[in-house]
């Protein structure tokens, strides 16, 4: 387990209800043309196009809040809301309404290496998803995509500016409401998306009933700002308080809240996921050699992924099962990570989260 100390903070409790709307295995991704053999080029013939690089997964931004400006935000009100107490991250996407197979659809223009890490878990570690959309396909929503009955490696009309046919590269989960299709920031020029419509920002351990009302006030009554903490959208399958709540359920006894402890503690909820001085890895920073004992595929996708934290938390829920968390909470946490410190930092955590979601 990890051993140096993360500095932590019991606000940090909001970053728990997240908005993932995702579902165990929902990703589908469409057919890839697989470049030419070097034997199948004639001499003096062009190469290939290289694929797309999209830059690998590096930590997972939880979103607090989504504002959409009709009209685009402004760099000076981008530029206000970072200085918001206690907001980590903001991004701002080009978006806007466009038709697809007759209905209407609701479009972001995003670049895959940076907008990856503010979708759901699930989402966001899928590479050839994200490499598709690099490639010039579009992405949509799974639930979009079963409405609309689309077809994966089919290509549509995406009808707004010149109208581009797209080919459809994959769906997935993407946790934003109202969201239904990503194309990359090419494409988005083309259909004369509006840039910076669209604002997500996150900020652990503020309320996000306080985030909204500051955001509204600097981007005016015209601006649509939503909570993406509301009881109907926390908790979903997906989402870090989700799989909290899924792991614990392997140990009757032990709490999620626990769980989440661990998880703030030794990653801030996947935002450092190493690795540690020591060489611990992933969410819930297990060594390497502990992986190799405790290791657990709790997406079932075949494998075992220490930087997962759909199997780095039922593996840690295992873990502490093992070490007695039925019977002796203290000593179960302490073979976590040997230091009382560590221990009591964990308890106060879980306590505070305890009374968070009463």
């Amino acid at each position: 387990m990890r051993k140096d100390r993360l500095v932590t903070a019991v606000a940090s409790v909001a970053v728990l209800a997240v908005t993932a709307v995702a579902v165990w295995a929902a990703i589908r991704l469409g057919a890839v043309e697989e470049p030419s053999s070097p034997a199948a080029l004639s001499a003096g013939a062009p190469s290939a196009p290289a694929a797309p690089v999209v830059a690998a997964l590096e930590r997972v931004v939880v979103p607090d809040v989504l504002a959409v400006v009709p009209a685009g935000a402004g760099a000076a009100q981008v530029d206000r809301i970072r200085k918001i107490a206690k907001v980590a991250d903001v991004i701002t996407v080009a978006g806007g309404a466009v038709t697809l197979e007759g209905k209407r659809v609701d479009v972001l223009a995003v670049d895959p290496s940076e907008f990856r890490s503010w979708t759901p878990p699930v989402t966001a570690e899928s590479q050839a998803l994200w490499t598709a959309l690099a490639g010039g396909r579009f992405v949509a929503a799974s639930t979009a995509a079963d409405d609309l009955g689309l077809s994966l490696g089919a290509t549509y009309r995406l009808a707004g500016g010149e109208a581009p046919s797209v080919a459809l590269g994959g769906t997935a989960p993407l946790g934003l409401p109202g969201v239904d299709v990503l194309v990359p920031p090419e494409t988005g020029t083309r259909m004369g998306l509006v840039p910076s419509v669209a604002v997500l920002v996150n900020a652990p351990g503020v309320k996000p009933a306080t985030l909204v009302k500051k955001i509204r006030a600097i981007l005016g009554k015209k601006a649509e700002v939503m909570n993406l903490h509301t009881a109907d959208r926390a908790g979903t399958a997906g989402s870090y308080l989700d799989l909290y709540k899924r792991a614990a359920t392997a140990c009757p006894g032990l709490s999620w809240t626990v769980l989440a402890a661990i998880g703030q503690v030794e990653s801030d909820h996947g935002t450092n996921v190493g690795p540690s001085s020591a060489g611990a890895l992933g969410p819930m920073q297990f060594m390497p050699a502990t992986w190799q004992s405790y290791g657990t595929d709790g997406d079932g996708d075949g494998k075992a992924d220490i930087m997962s934290p759909f199997d780095a938390i039922p593996a840690a829920a295992g873990y502490l099962c093992a070490a007695g968390a039925q019977k002796d909470l203290y000593k179960a946490v302490f073979a976590y990570n040997h230091a009382d410190w560590y221990v009591q930092e964990v308890l106060a955590l879980a306590d505070a989260y305890a009374r968070k979601f009463a």
